[in-house]
Formats: structure tokens, sequence, C-alpha cells
């Protein structure tokens, strides 16, 4: 007898979906059930004290002098006394509510999987035999030596591949070299390094429709992440070489840029230009951003997007296909690289007010989220700063972004 699969998976969902539902209620209830009037009171209070909150951090990203310290005070001690205020008046009903928005959040992930819908369907992958002549940059530096740590160029070479090894005292066009790669007969082009390094390698590679490599040298390595790559074992990516399977996958351009995570422009741009920025992230953020969250500095953009526009956005974040936004848990991540879209968040906050909103609004009106094979970043001025995969560049504006669907054939371990 056949067994209907996805009519059981598509009932476990719907248990599920009730499952977080009810959690997510009782949640609400128990303390409230627990505390009488003084719960809805406490309940009033929380809602009213993450408001301030945020308030609060908004003046101290916005403010200089006195007043930045006073709201960092308030920042800080406000949520510390209403955890502990929740704490000492509800007792074990606080430690009942905790568990239950657990099996709310737990249930809710899982009523949320697809049993075969687009939304989540797994990048298709295909047979194809190992490279000859496979060629590697590495970036002994990047992700603070783990080229040398995990001894990528020793196994590497063992699997046949030729290794370039970048000077880290020398600026190298990475792109030149990987284009002399394949004028030489390279089959497969590979990177160990940073997004940055492997966007313009990818490139190179999507441009003569040659296999990319991608291994998980870099600091945060988001592309190999998204890929399914195991970050923690750069050495299980060179696997591709002898026993892997090819990924048909987008990639952005901005302005002529390839990116293959996303670019950024406005107040962090800006941010990631300034000298000190890579020394002292923390104090020169806080130098700047008062200037460029009240527009006494930096340029006032305009995004065009799907024939909508976002009008003076304090941050526009255009990423190579969408990033997760419904799930806490899959932030920054992206469900697929194949979707053929860009992914568009905008950010305008011009008070303490929408700052608020912010945290508070379920669809707050400084926040805008969209999707677009292309997208158009105007500014008042004929060049901006850009963040491409975290490398800080400038730009003539207009900037046109696009998504270019299945340009790059990224080769991964079987």
């Amino acid at each position: 007898m056949a067994l209907d699969l996805s009519g059981r998976a598509y009932r476990a969902q719907r248990w599920a979906a009730r499952t977080a539902l009810a959690a997510a209620g009782l949640a609400v209830l128990v303390p409230l059930a627990y505390g009488g009037v003084g719960g809805v009171l406490l309940l009033v209070a929380g809602a009213a004290g993450l408001g301030l909150s945020a308030v609060a951090v908004w003046w101290t990203l916005s403010l200089r002098g006195p007043l930045r310290w006073a709201a960092a005070v308030v920042a800080v001690a406000l949520p510390a006394a209403l955890v502990a205020l929740f704490a000492a008046t509800l007792f074990w009903a606080l430690l009942a509510s905790v568990a239950l928005w657990a099996v709310a959040v737990w249930s809710g992930r899982y009523a949320l999987r697809g049993t075969g819908s687009s939304r989540v369907r797994v990048m298709r992958e295909r047979k194809a035999p190992p490279p000859e002549r496979p060629y590697l940059i590495m970036n002994p530096r990047s992700g603070g030596g783990k080229v040398v740590r995990f001894g990528l160029r020793e196994k590497a070479e063992r699997l046949g591949a030729r290794v370039i090894l970048l000077d880290p005292d020398e600026h190298q066009d990475v792109t030149a070299l990987a284009r002399k790669a394949v004028d030489e007969g390279a089959d497969l082009l590979g990177v160990a390094g940073g997004d940055g390094t492997q966007a313009l390698v990818a490139a190179v590679a999507a441009a003569y429709d040659i296999p990319f490599l991608v291994i998980s040298a870099g600091t945060r390595n988001h592309f190999a992440m998204d890929l399914g790559l195991d970050r923690e074992d750069p050495a299980g990516c060179l696997d591709a070489l002898t026993d892997g399977v090819e990924l048909r996958v987008d990639l952005g351009y901005a302005g002529g840029r390839p990116f293959v995570n996303n670019a950024s422009f406005g107040a962090y741009a800006a941010i990631v230009q300034s000298p000190g920025y890579r020394d002292d992230k923390i104090g020169t953020s806080l130098e700047l951003l008062p200037d460029l969250l009240t527009r006494q500095q930096g340029a006032r953009l305009t995004a065009r997007v799907a024939g909508r526009t976002l009008d003076a956005p304090h941050a526009v974040l255009v990423s190579n296909n969408p990033y997760r936004t419904d799930d806490p848990f899959g932030l920054g991540r992206r469900d697929r690289l194949d979707a053929a879209v860009l992914g568009v968040l905008g950010i305008r906050v011009d008070s303490a007010a929408e700052a608020a909103g912010l945290l508070l609004d379920p669809a707050p009106g400084g926040l805008t989220i969209l999707t677009s094979p292309e997208v158009v970043v105007e500014a008042d001025r004929a060049e901006i700063e850009a963040g491409l995969d975290g490398e800080a560049l400038v730009l003539p504006t207009p900037v046109h972004c696009r998504i270019a669907p299945g340009a790059l054939r990224v080769r991964v371990p079987r």
C-alpha cells in the first residue's frame, strides 16, 4: 500500500500551526491569569518599556555629549529593570511563559516548512565531471589565517589544483589573476578568502561559463553559508574538486561591479569608508552616526524599485536574492540563491517616535521590504559611497543594480 507522505506532512504542519497559536496565546494568558490586574499593568509596562528603550537607543546614536551618555544609560538600565520587575512579580509564571513561547516558535517554524512549495525548493544539483585544471586563489590573511591553519594550499595541491597565494604586503588584481588563469587553460576558478574577493573571481567564472569553487576561509562566509557549505571546515570544501556537483546560482551587479551577497548604500556605506573603521568600528560609528542620521552629512538617496520610490532612506540594502524576514532565527540568511530577484531593504527613521515604531509596529512605515530584478539608487550628488560584500567603494550615480539569473556555476561537495 502506498503511503501518502505529502498528506501526512500537511496534517502535521496544520497541527504544528495550531500548537503554535495555542502556545502563543497561553504564553500571554498565564502571566495575566497569575498576576490579575497587576499582570495586565505589567504587560502595558513592558510594551511601554520597549518603546522607551528604542527611543533611548535612537538618542544614543543621534546625539553627542552628556545627553548621549544619559540616553545610553537609560537604554541599558530600562530593559534590565523590566526583566527584574517581571522576575520578581511573576515568579514561575514567567518561566512558564518563556517555555510556551519557545514551543510556539518551534511549532511555528515547523508549520512554515514547505512540503514541496516553491518558497523552500532546494537548489537543483547537476552532475559534472571533475575539473582537469583547477586554479585557486588564496588569501593567507583571510579569516585570521585559515589558509595556513587548515592546510588549504597543501590539500588543494594534492588534489591537483594550482594555487596562487596573494601577497599580504602587496595589492594584487585578483580579477586579472583569474582572467590570466582562464587564458592559460583553467577549467575551474576558486577562492579561499572573503566574500568581496569571492565576488570578483566569481564574475570572471561567470563571464567564461566555467565552474566556481567557494572555500569558506573568510571571516563571515555568508555566501558559503547560504550555499550550504560548512563554515567551520574550509578544507572540506576542497572535496568538490574530486567528488562534487554543480549549482546554478544568481549573481548581483551594482554599477557594473559584482556582488555575491549584497550592496549597501547610505549610513552604513558611509561609515565603512572612514579610515578608522577597521581599527575601531564602534567608536567610528558613534562619531559619524549623529550627522548621518540627522542628515547633516551624507547623500540624500532615492531608490526606485518595482514601480515604487523610496524617498530619502537612511540606508538601502540590495541583496543577491532576498534575505529571510519571517523568522527571527533565520535573519541574515537566504532560502535560495536562484530565484532571479534582488531583495531590497530600505530604512528611514527621522525621529525617536519612528525608532519606537520600528520595534513596536508590526508594519512600520520606516521599513520597506521589496523584491525586483532591477533597482536604481539615485542621489543628490555625482558619487555615493557603497559597500559591496563588505568592500568600501565610491560609485557614480545613478547606480543601476541588477540580477544575472543563473549566471554562476558553483561547484560544491556532493
